[in-house]
């Protein structure tokens, strides 16, 4: 490229062409490349999920919550050979509005949990997934500081996807796999909306329901629900100004309680107040847990609700394989178009053709 700065009428300027570009692919990109890791057997995970091995434990996650039909036939059989040494873990679920510092209490709880009793704790974070875009971020762990350093720890968020049976079926054989790769603390972080709160009550042995002053939930408490659901209930953000706050709410709460049934365990909830970000409280938070799950194994309320969990999910199975076969029926897709169309042109009710559906699916005939 010519200048016409270096025209001599420019005397003593002079301006050079400079180094050439190089282009934007780097030409030792394809030296660079990771290899894709080799697809494991059946064994291979289950081995390495028995010794421990964090990198196997998580390629088997991912296979259990893989939609490809090869993947979910892998991952059955890994989950029915790691079932004998699962069930040997205490599981904590732990619920709460959005904003009251679930992430939060969760890095505080882990690191005193295993500060206090050692072991290994795996945290398993369901992320809500965007309604338009299907998308998470997945963003849990950058709220947990401590514990994503901690070398017993481990986190996995999964997103939700739309589908909240799907993923607490998932996050349940998900249990399976860490409690037979040695982690015998299970966290199990819900959305804190809808109904995430009942699956994840139906796989815990005990649900922790955190709240915050100052939200309007305090007259909640005498509606059924949540509350009924709650094992524990703890006031977050008692620190600085907000400490008579978080007490007065508790006083709410235990109020409110007074309302509700005993319990089947035969213990009634305990309302606690403590600061996630500030660790004041934790460990008293931690001694009533404990405290109830000794109860419970001694009552033999423990094994009775953990049977009783797995008579639910055996049915919650059975109707979610019902509904796949009915959908995936030969020639079904055109057969509910057709009573669609029936249904908008107003010459059949909602009511009439689902009936209409079903038959023509309990005869075959679709």
């Amino acid at each position: 490229m010519e200048h016409p700065e270096n025209d001599k009428a420019y005397k003593g300027l002079k301006v050079n062409d400079g180094v050439e570009s190089l282009g934007t692919v780097n030409p030792y990109l394809s030296t660079m490349r990771r290899k894709r890791p080799a697809q494991l057997s059946v064994n291979d995970y289950v081995e390495g999920i028995l010794r421990g091995d964090v990198t196997v434990l998580s390629r088997a996650v991912t296979l259990v919550e893989s939609l490809l039909p090869e993947h979910q036939a892998i991952a059955q059989e890994v989950v029915e050979k790691c079932l004998p040494y699962s069930g040997n873990s205490v599981r904590i679920g732990i619920t709460g509005v959005p904003g009251a510092g679930k992430s939060t209490s969760i890095d505080a709880f882990g690191v005193h949990l295993l500060g206090e009793y050692g072991g290994k704790l795996a945290v398993l974070a369901v992320d809500p997934s965007s309604e338009r875009s299907k998308g998470s971020i997945l963003g849990d762990k950058t709220r947990m500081e401590r514990l994503s350093l901690h070398p017993s720890a481990f986190i996995r968020p999964s997103a939700s996807a739309g589908s909240l049976g799907g993923v607490a079926r998932k996050t349940r054989e998900t249990i399976v796999l860490c409690e037979a790769a040695g982690y015998d603390k299970i966290f199990v972080e819900t959305v804190g909306v809808g109904q995430s709160e009942t699956a994840v009550y139906s796989m815990v042995d005990f649900f922790l329901l955190i709240q915050i002053a100052g939200a309007g939930d305090e007259l909640q408490g005498i509606k059924r629900g949540i509350m009924e659901m709650a094992d524990g209930i703890v006031i977050n953000k008692a620190d600085g100004d907000n400490v008579d706050a978080a007490r007065r709410a508790a006083v709410h709460y235990r109020n409110a309680l007074q309302l509700f049934p005993m319990p089947a365990s035969g213990l009634r909830p305990q309302v606690l107040t403590y600061s996630g970000f500030f660790d004041i409280g934790i460990k008293e938070v931690w001694d009533m847990i404990m405290g109830y799950l000794d109860n419970v194994k001694a009552n033999g309320c423990f094994m009775e609700r953990r049977n009783g969990q797995l008579k639910y999910w055996m049915y919650e199975t059975i109707e979610e394989s019902l509904r796949n076969r009915f959908y995936n029926a030969p020639g079904m897709e055109d057969l509910l178009l057709r009573y669609e169309q029936l249904v908008y042109a107003g010459k059949m009710t909602s009511f009439a053709a689902a009936g209409a559906v079903l038959d023509c699916y309990d005869k075959k005939s679709v």
